[in-house]
């Protein structure tokens, strides 16, 4: 301890501290030194070891000049959530006392000492009846959620989810099988709604060229028995009844595409919204197929102009177009753009899967159009050359041609369902997708 005054002091006068009434009386000067602190630590005696300083959080050792705090990445700490502090007890709960019903250092009533609650699971043990190690009953290895996970496809992001239980959208894992159930899934929910749309948009159309084509064929005329050197002699007027003929069924063919359209696009908006489990009328649908029609009617005639130019090529030109123009109807309902592209596109990438499904449309088709025609060729060869020389023979007529109409609902029916369920696999081949999402694109 030092004997010389403390700066600021004359020799030989006691300091603040030697002076026990100034400290009673307060200091009354604000500049006048702090008196010690009795709480404050001790001083550090530089000459005694150091202990060891860690350095702040966020510092590491060589790289001083990273900053304190928390490490990159991490939000700095936001402060204690709202709630009862640590170690309260809930409101209305006196200090130190237990829940009602329970006593000091007890366990619930019926919970024997050191037992676990009913119905739990002791610590680190299993489902009753799984062995160590195992998944629970039904589950596959890998699979949180219990289903089976499917194979990646192609444009499919790694672990995508997929419903296999669609109605609508085949997996990619499906195969034919999926693709079989769902169409026969389709035609359950929606015959009753597509047979009453077929019948005002495909039926009565094909009804009323079968009887402009009896009423109008000059087929009594080509019946002129030929002449001594075996020429047969046109008569008169032939072909400018021809030319009628010709000039009333393709208008008349084109008049009826556009209603036609309107069905195939009625049908579509049918199929997919009852997918989904919505109350559709019949109604309701051909109002949508009305709105899509001129447009799909448009695509549609351009489609039957390429298959015409390649039947009259050669044969097998228009049975590829045939098939590979076969989605271009869903595809403009659907995507609204470029549907040949698409479809040709659709066609090419997988080859033998589309053409496997369109050959099976295709083949129930043309079943069902021979019957038709079968029946259509019968009924007009009863009638003879002169079908309305009798009431008889006419209704006759008629009646067989209403049948025959009616035989190609079902064809009808399959070539609607089985397009919209092999464009809807198609589209699942391509990415995730689903009935909703379908539903939505069709607007």
């Amino acid at each position: 301890m030092s004997d010389q005054p403390p700066p600021g002091a004359d020799p030989g006068e006691p300091d603040d501290a030697g002076r026990p009434a100034d400290r009673e009386a307060g200091r009354s000067d604000p500049t006048a030194p702090l008196p010690a602190d009795p709480t404050a630590p001790p001083p550090v005696d530089p000459t005694a070891p150091q202990p060891t300083v860690f350095p702040p959080t966020g510092v590491l050792p060589g790289n001083p000049s990273a900053p304190s705090g928390f490490p990159p990445g991490y939000p700095p700490y936001q402060g204690q959530p709202p709630g009862p502090p640590y170690g309260g007890y809930p409101p209305g709960q006196p200090y130190g006392g237990y829940p009602p019903g329970q006593p000091y250092g007890g366990y619930p009533p019926g919970q024997p000492y050191g037992a676990y609650p009913p119905g739990d699971q002791p610590y680190g043990a299993y489902p009753p009846g799984q062995p160590y190690g195992a998944y629970p009953p039904g589950q596959p290895y890998g699979d949180p959620l219990g289903a089976a996970v499917p194979p990646y496809g192609p444009g499919w992001p790694g672990g995508a989810p997929w419903d296999p239980h669609d109605p609508l959208v085949n997996p990619p894992n499906g195969g034919l099988e999926g693709w079989w159930n769902r169409g026969l899934a389709a035609l359950r929910r929606s015959w009753r709604v597509l047979v009453l749309v077929l019948v005002v948009t495909q039926v009565l159309p094909a009804l009323a060229i079968s009887v402009l084509s009896v009423v109008l064929l000059p087929a009594d005329e080509l019946a002129t028995a030929p002449s001594a050197d075996g020429q047969v002699a046109l008569p008169d007027g032939f072909f400018t009844d021809l030319a009628l003929f010709g000039a009333v069924i393709g208008l008349g063919s084109l008049l009826f595409g556009l209603l036609q359209a309107a069905g195939w696009a009625a049908g579509t908006w049918a199929v997919t919204r009852q997918a989904l489990g919505e109350a559709v009328t019949a109604g309701g649908a051909l109002r949508y197929g009305f709105r899509r029609a001129l447009g799909l009617w448009g695509w549609t005639l351009l489609t039957g102009l390429l298959m015409a130019v390649g039947f009259c090529f050669c044969i097998l030109p228009g049975i590829y177009l045939a098939f590979a123009l076969s989605l271009v109807t869903p595809i403009y309902l659907y995507e609204r753009e470029n549907p040949i592209g698409r479809s040709f596109r659709m066609f090419h990438d997988r080859l033998g899967m589309v053409l496997g499904r369109i050959s099976l449309v295709g083949i129930v088709v043309i079943l069902f159009s021979v019957v038709t025609s079968v029946v259509e060729e019968i009924a007009t060869s009863a009638a003879g050359t002169d079908p309305f020389a009798s009431p008889a023979a006419a209704a006759g007529l008629f009646v067989a041609l209403v049948v025959a109409a009616l035989l190609s609902v079902p064809a009808y029916l399959v070539q609607q369902v089985g397009l919209v369920v092999t464009y809807a696999e198609q589209r699942g081949q391509e990415g995730p997708v689903n009935s909703a999402r379908l539903a939505g694109e069709l607007g």
